[in-house]
């Protein structure tokens, strides 16, 4: 049974939904979230000030409790709660968030830090100096009143806003369906900007940038470029690069500082640290040793970085920008209201809005003022004709009853209005007086004249524009102070590490024990061979440098493991440490997996290079041609290079132009000479070929690439420091897989090949042995040998001392210096010879007849073309 009653509609549920959201969402809009372009005010902050206002709470007052503030703008103008005003009324009076307070605060009013204000039981506050320019004249009918929530009292529309508070102070609200978010600005340069827009009101967005640069955070800080500000400004949205201001201290003791001394806008400086700790803890940053916020009252922000010796403090800084609040954006979108509805703004609209309200409020102060003074002038104009008729009105006022008899025939007889009988009748007898008079005079006349200016105003806008120029100059004059706020010029946004990082050759090395560390190229001196060498590294009792290689900061360096995967960083990311240093664990360096080590690693420039190939080696005997661009975009995490059966590992990877030739060699020294093109390129995971057959026992120790010009020599290095150089013409070219020829004798004198490369004569060539010896020699000082000879001693090896690696190194041009023959200390020493040792250590080769040397040559290669043929497969 369905019950009809008259107060019960039907409604359909859909149509009841749509209105109502619609009138949740204007609500909300409206009365809420967006400020009013005139005043740059939400209805709460604008009843904040004004019931300060109402209640006398101006700056020349004394403080009153917070809690009486709220009350009162509660109880009369904003019933939503008590923690909503005194949220808004906190944030009007902190100088970190407002670039001009609003409220002047006393007490805790909360921190950069995130703490919250005190209750508002023990805070006191008072209007501000500036926010009095908010309200002024706002009792000459200068803007609209509206009935408060319960009718019982009357609020205003919108403030008379004396100056652009909409951009000087900035704004930001959801919405429904909505967001604003507006950058505060300089007070000198809004309103520069306004006066330029009253003179020329064609002028052009790029011209009122000449006088507006660009928002002006309370906070300080940096903004990156202008392109997002100049969006921001033609557009209404815009998204702007703050960054924080810093710099870098150097101790005596040579360590580094970052300190921070600005942050960006509405950062929590205490979540900032402690994101900045959690990177250093975690590793995602290294080289942070300490950090302290050193932030006080009288010298403001300062968070201290301190900086490992080692490290360097702009890559860490560059990284803190990348991955911390130091540096982040600012998301612009200048909605405001406009004639009560939303409306994305430009500047120039957002200066216009409010120059046409200024318009409004000093016509309708002017006029206001106008009634006033005609209103005075009206009773002067009574008042002159009383003094002139003092006897006549004297004795009608005598000769009346009463007041009403004797204002009645005040009016009849000297034709006066109401108002100026009413005030000849409250005229006191001392205005009688000659001198007051004369003073009734003179203000009806000054008064003529300022009604004439007033009525002036009100018929020419120029005039109006004029007023609103000189009071807006007056507030700037008062109020304007330097920009806090740097711009930066455009292109560092997207800054990388390598523009922080000079460019110079540096020699990475690794340990037999994953220790890697990188020092410049410079540090080892030429020496002769024979020599000694210098002491490279200090390091453990079972570690020795195992890889080394030539390159750049700014250069990609590969590095391949014995799994055959691959990982990149730039050579700046390594750190750079002492000659003696044993460097860093790699996995502070790169995420390896367990039981995962280095066996190669190569530079490159340019990883997209499309005419560029990779060749593998394995010790196996495997050999793979891959495309560089394969290896353009490794992750942390590192990618496959090649696969290949458990038992194998990854021996020697180069660079090649798809046009060379390749030689590999073994540790039994054999080696073979193929062309490059023989190998058909393949894809990142292949296998790869076989490049070379093994003999039982060996092993491949080296691959290398030749030009095929020939004027490249070969050159080989046995583990027990010999080492020669042999003409590349000696090597015949044949298929990849044979089992090669021979290129050196071994013997127990020099032991196995651990070194094979190719060089042109023009290089350095450094031999690190197993107890962290390194020297650096001259590439010619290697003799020229067939491919059956030993070699020459390169250095000579202490007891149990071998050569553990060889690279070659770009030459430099030093100053040599010959140093007396020492023992080498536990510290290291540097140490020369200018005597070639050879062979026995008592005869310099250079001391033979050339006859002889040419005949010995000669059965050298006539023995190597009989020994290649039994041992060619």
């Amino acid at each position: 049974m369905v019950l009809e009653h008259e107060s019960v509609k039907e409604q359909n549920i859909t149509k009841e939904m749509k209105t109502s959201f619609l009138d949740y969402a204007m609500s909300v809009i409206v009365s809420r979230a967006l400020p009013d372009v005139r005043d740059g005010m939400k209805p709460v902050h604008r009843r904040i000030l004004y019931g300060m206002n109402d209640q006398g709470m101006t700056s020349d007052k004394p403080y009153k409790k917070s809690a009486r503030i709220v009350g009162d703008v509660m109880g009369k103008y904003h019933p939503h709660g008590d923690s909503s005003i005194y949220e808004a009324m906190v944030r009007m009076a902190q100088d970190f968030s407002y670039r001009y307070m609003l409220v002047d605060g006393q007490g805790n009013f909360g921190s950069m830090d995130g703490d919250g204000a005190a209750a508002m039981r023990y805070t006191e506050a008072r209007m501000s100096k500036i926010a009095m320019e908010l309200m002024r004249d706002i009792n000459k009918d200068t803007i609209d009143f509206t009935d408060n929530y319960d009718g019982n009292e009357r609020e205003p529309v919108v403030l008379p806003s004396r100056f652009p508070n909409l951009l000087v102070n900035g704004a930001s609200g959801i919405a429904v369906g909505m967001a604003t978010n507006i950058p505060p600005h300089n007070l000198t340069e809004v309103i520069n900007g306004v006066l330029e827009l009253s003179k020329n009101p064609d002028i052009s967005i790029t011209e009122l940038m000449d006088h507006i640069t660009g928002p002006d955070f309370p906070t300080a800080g940096l903004i990156l470029g202008r392109s997002g500000i100049r969006r921001a400004y033609e557009t209404g949205r815009g998204s702007i690069m703050m960054r924080a201001k810093t710099l870098i201290e150097t101790r005596k003791n040579g360590k580094e500082t970052i300190v921070i001394t600005e942050i960006p806008y509405q950062v929590n400086k205490a979540k900032l640290v402690e994101k900045i700790a959690e990177l250093a803890r975690d590793k995602k940053i290294d080289g942070i040793t300490d950090l302290r916020d050193e932030t006080s009252l009288k010298e403001g922000v300062r968070i201290v970085i301190d900086i490992r010796r080692d490290a360097n403090a702009n890559v860490i800084l560059n990284n803190l920008y990348k991955l911390t609040p130091l540096q982040t954006s600012f998301g612009v979108n200048m909605i405001a209201l406009v004639d009560g509805r939303p409306k994305l703004l430009n500047l120039k609209q957002a200066l216009y809005h409010y120059l046409e309200h200024q318009k409004v409020v000093i016509r309708r102060r002017t006029a206001y003022n106008l009634k006033k003074a005609e209103d005075r002038a009206h009773l002067l104009e009574g008042l002159r004709i009383a003094l002139d008729h003092i006897d006549a009105i004297i004795s009608l006022i005598r000769a009346s009853e009463t007041d009403s008899i004797a204002l009645q025939g005040l009016m009849e007889q000297f034709n006066l209005s109401e108002r100026q009988a009413q005030a000849i009748l409250d005229m006191r007898l001392r205005r009688l007086t000659g001198l007051e008079r004369d003073k009734i005079e003179s203000e009806y006349q000054e008064l003529l004249k300022y009604i004439d200016e007033l009525r002036a105003i009100l018929a020419d806008e120029e005039r109006v524009l004029e007023v609103i120029r000189e009071e807006l100059i007056e507030i700037r004059d008062k109020f304007g102070d330097e920009r806090r706020t740097e711009i930066t010029a455009g292109g560092f946004d997207q800054l990388e590490d390598e523009d922080l990082i000079d460019e110079e050759n540096i020699v990475i090395t690794l340990s037999h024990n994953n220790y890697i560390k990188r020092l410049p190229a410079s540090t080892y001196r030429t020496q002769h061979r024979g020599g000694r060498g210098v002491q490279g590294m200090n390091t453990l009792d079972d570690d020795f440098v195992s890889q080394m290689v030539t390159t750049s900061t700014h250069d990609n360096v590969l590095f391949f493991t014995n799994l055959g995967r691959v990982y990149k960083i730039k050579g700046y990311e390594i750190p750079e440490l002492s000659r003696q240093s044993k460097g860093i664990p790699i996995v502070n360096v790169l995420e390896l997996d367990k039981d995962e080590k280095i066996s190669t690693m190569i530079a490159v420039r340019d990883l997209e290079r499309e005419d560029a190939f990779i060749v593998f080696a394995t010790k196996h005997g495997i050999i793979k041609r891959s495309h560089l661009n394969n290896f353009a975009r490794i992750n942390k995490n590192g990618k496959i290079a090649i696969n290949f059966k458990e038992s194998d590992e990854l021996i020697a990877v180069r660079l090649t132009n798809g046009e060379k030739q390749l030689i590999i060699g073994t540790k039994n020294a054999s080696l073979i000479r193929f062309e490059e093109d023989k190998l058909r390129p393949l894809g990142r995971t292949a296998s790869g070929v076989k490049g070379i057959s093994l003999r039982d026992g060996d092993e491949v120790i080296g691959l290398d690439v030749l030009e095929s010009n020939g004027e490249d020599d070969v050159l080989v290095v046995t583990e027990k420091g010999y080492g020669k150089r042999t003409k590349e013409s000696e090597y015949r070219i044949s298929n990849r897989g044979g089992k090669g020829i021979k290129t050196a004798s071994i013997t127990e004198k020099n032991g196995n090949l651990v070194y094979i490369a190719t060089v042109k004569g023009d290089e350095d060539i450094m031999l690190v042995t197993n107890q962290g010896v390194i020297i650096r020699l001259d590439v010619n000082e290697f003799s020229q040998n067939g491919r059956s000879a030993q070699g020459v001693r390169l250095i000579r090896l202490g007891e149990g001392q071998l050569v553990a690696t060889v690279a070659r190194v770009e030459k430099e041009e030093e100053v040599e210096e010959e140093v007396v023959d020492t023992e080498a200390s536990s510290e290291g020493v540097i140490v020369t010879e200018s005597k070639v040792a050879t062979e026995d250590d008592t005869t310099d080769k250079a001391d033979l007849p050339a006859e002889f040397l040419e005949r010995v040559e000669e059965d050298i290669a006539q023995a190597e073309a009989i020994e290649d043929e039994n041992t060619e497969e």
